[in-house]
């Protein structure tokens, strides 16, 4: 990554002076007539994520710098270094908001059981992966972002996906959709397969063939999951 080798700020001294966030404070005879700077926290975490967003879709993760995604959030880099050490660790931030978004819209309470509840909810978060923005620019321009976490070690994202599977096994186990089983084990095999259909996908399917992807790891998820 081209990310800065100092991650030293260099306006950290005067944040206050420059950071929309920091300042405007009131100042009164409780301040002695000081500046009293608002909280880092003041900030709000998804202005400077989505700054992120439109950045990372503009010019790639590899041109990103920290001074440009202040900039364009309109935050001095005192307030971003206060929550992120680094671009990568503002992405991770960010595909984690993605994924959970998704993750929370995709599964839905209306299904007929707990195993086609669950099953229809991570075909929907696999198929709206493999096409969503964020991740085709990684893999498009920066894939080895994602290296760590396909090879080394559980993104926020992937123990998210990892405790709702769960859930959702136990759920269906209860009602009698889903087979016995350990549940972690299940969710396991049931998050590498998706992980393949979500990343790969693209290598063995067209987009217009990505219904037909879909469809077999719908297939594949109940033979798996049914008792």
């Amino acid at each position: 990554m081209s990310q800065r080798s100092s991650e030293a700020d260099p306006l950290a001294t005067d944040a206050a002076a420059t950071d929309p966030g920091t300042a405007g404070a009131e100042s009164g005879p409780e301040t002695g007539g000081s500046v009293r700077p608002a909280p880092a926290n003041a900030i709000g975490e998804e202005r400077i994520l989505d700054a992120a967003y439109e950045l990372l879709l503009a010019i790639g993760m590899r041109r990103m710098t920290m001074a440009d995604i202040a900039r364009h959030a309109e935050v001095s880099r005192a307030t971003l270094y206060r929550r992120w050490p680094n671009v990568q660790a503002v992405v991770a931030a960010l595909m984690t908001r993605e994924w959970t978004t998704a993750l929370m819209s995709a599964f839905q309470p209306d299904a007929a059981d707990g195993r086609s509840r669950l099953v229809e909810g991570v075909v929907e978060v696999v198929a709206r992966t493999r096409v969503h923005p964020l991740m085709r620019k990684i893999i498009e321009l920066d894939p080895e972002f994602l290296t760590p976490y396909l090879l080394e070690r559980r993104g926020s994202s992937t123990v998210a996906h990892l405790a709702l599977v769960e859930e959702g096994i136990k759920a269906g186990q209860a009602d009698g959709s889903i087979r016995a089983g350990d549940p972690v084990w299940l969710a396991r095999q049931i998050i590498l397969i998706s992980l393949a259909s979500a990343v790969s996908g693209p290598v063995m399917a067209s987009l217009e063939e990505y219904p037909r992807l879909d469809e077999e790891l719908r297939s594949m998820l109940t033979r798996y999951l049914t008792p």
